[in-house]
């Protein structure tokens, strides 16, 4: 499929191993292809709560609905951001498939995989930037909301071209944007415990460095919220997906299903964080629907496939247009 649609199966690789990518190549759904509805449901159904949160945190249309919805909106408030544990788990998960399908890593210079990855995410985030600049410009001229951002500095937007915003601690362009540059973290950590894993020459060492980095987010990091900058925050649920695909390739399945609950039960024992449980939950889903082979046949649904396929653009882009909706009802 990949030499038929003129792209290198190297390359075919980088394109399908974020939770987030798009493909608008048709595949024939099978587990040698790249397309999985089951992962396409997922990603589309979590983008579109994730638009509705942010639709329902900011400025006037967001406390017009509040006022006639006031529960559903709550719920939205409260909840809707929780669902952003669906693609970090499927990024992990897509992640093991792509660069270490059968627990050895392939070989690659992790620097160079680090650089694509941040080649296939940058130019449509910055676009996504540059485009949400000028929405703010247009709807600053409307009256005032806390919702648009101020004008930026260069550095502020250099900061997002290069994804260290976060880290660097300057005001977001746009909403949710910091998913994206702790994506590309967590990746570049991924890449490099498989790499040292793979210095060893044993099977095993690859999963004990990916678990006992995602057991120190899981049981501290992930506790700190001062650490919410930085990709072992979030590693936890990463290590899941990772670790629900390697345990879907296995004879031992079982074993490996038990340690995932028992490490996810643990880590909620010490402190419940429902993000923690939806992530737990995720990963169990996408490891027996892998081992079933239903990640690759249900459901059988255009629309939440063309959802799912759009789901970055959609993540990236509503901001922008929410800012815009918000001055017109503003003003008018």
């Amino acid at each position: 499929d990949a030499a038929s649609n003129g792209m290198p199966t190297e390359s075919r690789r980088f394109f399908l191993q974020s939770g987030f990518d798009d493909q608008k190549t048709r595949i024939t759904m099978s587990p040698e292809s790249g397309r999985m509805p089951l992962i396409d449901a997922l990603k589309g159904v979590a983008a579109q709560i994730i638009l509705l949160h942010h639709l329902v945190s900011y400025g006037p249309l967001a406390e017009s609905l509040g006022r006639q919805f006031p529960l559903t909106t709550g719920v939205l408030f409260d909840y809707g951001r929780m669902v952003v544990q669906v693609f970090l788990v499927i990024a992990g998960f897509l992640a093991a498939k792509a660069l270490a399908p059968e627990l050895r890593p392939r070989p690659a210079n992790p620097f160079v995989l680090i650089w694509k990855r941040y080649l296939r995410l940058a130019p449509a985030f910055i676009a996504a930037m540059a485009l949400a600049v000028a929405a703010a410009a247009i709807a600053r001229q409307w009256p005032a909301s806390d919702a648009v951002p101020a004008a930026p500095t260069l550095l502020q937007f250099l900061a997002h071209a290069l994804m260290l915003h976060g880290v660097v601690d300057v005001p977001s362009l746009s909403a949710g944007v910091w998913y994206v540059a702790i994506e590309l973290q967590l990746y570049a950590l991924f890449v490099i415990l498989l790499t040292l894993g793979s210095t060893t020459g044993s099977l095993i060492a690859v999963p004990l460095l990916v678990g006992a980095a995602g057991l120190a987010s899981l049981f501290f990091f992930n506790r700190d919220p001062g650490w919410d900058a930085w990709a072992i925050y979030f590693f936890g649920s990463y290590s899941l997906g990772a670790m629900a695909w390697w345990a879907s390739r296995q004879r031992a399945f079982g074993v490996w299903m038990g340690c995932i609950l028992i490490a996810g039960t643990l880590a909620l024992m010490l402190a419940f964080r429902e993000r923690i449980l939806i992530a737990l939950t995720v990963a169990m889903v996408l490891a027996a629907a892998a081992r079933g082979g239903w990640l690759w046949r249900w459901p059988d649904s255009r629309l939440l496939g063309w959802l799912g396929r759009v789901s970055y653009s959609v993540f990236l882009i509503h901001f922008p247009v929410c800012l815009i909706a918000n001055g017109v009802y503003e003003r008018f």
